[in-house]
């Protein structure tokens, strides 16, 4: 089931009296359930696709569907609905808040989500077994390695049950070890239970190794699109 349409999709952004072109007539489909790639140099337009889709920017021209839904055509409060309901966000900065424990990081995008608090700790202790940190849910980020860090942020992007995980660079501040450990994660979310991701990288070979679709940007367009198949 096609569940993200980009036609002639362009992003350009304004610098004084300058127009700097990000993203150039960008055709893409994404299938409900599929693992996605984006990759490609610094610069070529990964983030800013990746952002165009989690509607934390809207498009200059052209058109985003989102579940049927154009997301350039929405209005800020049904964008703020799509970022807390549709998409969840993992960084690789992580993104947590330093004074919250495990549970609690989680916990938060949970209040944001709406859940109700007589629900929201068994939800985000349950998420955090999903990625492995049972006996972590009490640490505060600090106290935790890279891996662990970024596992907290994975449990926090799955709160809400999003249609699609987006992740930027997920791994370009681990160790290759860890690295690897979350690759795994992420390609054991999307084949055994079936969630949908897209995720920028820098490393065309990782890439390649868990997509189901790797598409290549240089300078603000895609250069090719790799299938499954063409991946192996």
């Amino acid at each position: 089931m096609k569940l993200i349409a980009i036609s002639d999709l362009s992003r350009t952004y304004r610098k004084g009296k300058i127009d700097i072109p990000a993203l150039h007539n960008i055709d893409l489909e994404i299938k409900e359930g599929q693992f996605v790639s984006i990759v490609g140099k610094s610069g070529s337009g990964k983030s800013t696709l990746l952002n165009l889709i989690g509607g934390l920017d809207r498009a200059t021209e052209g058109k985003i569907l989102f579940d049927g839904k154009d997301l350039r055509q929405m209005s800020r409060s049904d964008l703020a609905q799509h970022r807390k309901k549709s998409v969840g966000m993992i960084f690789q900065s992580f993104n947590l808040i330093q004074s919250r424990n495990a549970l609690e990081n989680v916990d938060l995008a949970l209040t944001f989500g709406g859940v109700p608090r007589s629900k929201r700790k068994a939800i985000a202790t349950s998420l955090l077994q999903k990625v492995g940190l049972a006996d972590r849910i009490s640490h505060l980020p600090d106290e935790l390695s890279g891996g662990e860090t970024q596992r907290v942020a994975i449990a926090r992007a799955l709160a809400n049950n999003p249609k699609v995980l987006l992740a930027d660079e997920p791994t370009g501040n681990l160790d290759s070890e860890t690295s690897r450990e979350i690759m795994d994660l992420l390609f054991d979310l999307n084949k055994n239970q079936n969630i949908t991701i897209i995720m920028v990288s820098h490393d065309q070979e990782t890439a390649q190794e868990v997509s189901d679709l790797v598409v290549k940007l240089k300078d603000g367009r895609i250069s090719e699109v790799l299938k499954r198949e063409e991946t192996r």
